[in-house]
């Protein structure tokens, strides 16, 4: 029995970390894959940040934890740890527009469960159970491009939830399930 307990836990830790994106600190990282950078811009705090957070297959430890504290919620200063594909989202849909190294604001991004039922109460259209509270979506504009276009490429892309918000001129893209409103 003893044999099968330790197959069993070798065989997880195996698939753990075959299939878990890897975050590494940046002097640990082979300098020859493709460089991953945000460049960010948010509105509610005035805040910007140009921020390398991956290369190649490898997460920086130290960019993703500069993204989770740029992108927490503003209302209580909570810091959530996103899902890095959120990032890679981002990261491609402005490859997708042809702005690889363009400029994004930030409408939202993380929200408390505080946060959100605020924003429920005072009408504005919040979901109940808002990807905003998982830390796996952001609400954001383009300065230069339509959000039609940015709705577009993103519903395009196939990679979780579009939502498009013409009136507010803002595109809330999630990585959950592939939907759109």
């Amino acid at each position: 029995m003893r044999f099968r307990n330790y197959l069993l836990l070798v065989t997880t830790a195996f698939l753990i970390n075959s299939v878990s994106p890897r975050v590494l600190h940046a002097e640990s990282v082979n300098p020859s894959g493709e460089v991953y950078r945000l460049r960010l811009y948010h509105l509610h705090t005035g805040e910007s940040a140009d921020i390398t957070y991956r290369i190649g297959n490898e997460y920086l430890a130290d960019g993703v934890a500069q993204l989770n504290q740029f992108l927490r919620d503003h209302r209580t200063g909570d810091v959530k740890n996103y899902d890095p594909r959120e990032f890679d989202l981002l990261h491609d849909l402005m490859v997708k527009l042809g702005h690889p190294d363009g400029l994004i604001d930030i409408v939202c991004g993380y929200r408390t469960p505080w946060s959100n039922n605020y924003l429920r109460e005072h009408g504005h259209g919040v979901a109940l159970h808002s990807q905003h509270m998982e830390a796996k979506a952001i609400d954001i504009r383009i300065p230069g491009v339509p959000t039609s276009q940015v709705r577009d490429a993103a519903l395009a892309m196939q990679r979780g939830g579009v939502g498009y918000y013409a009136a507010s001129n803002f595109v809330h893209v999630d990585v959950g399930r592939v939907r759109r409103w």
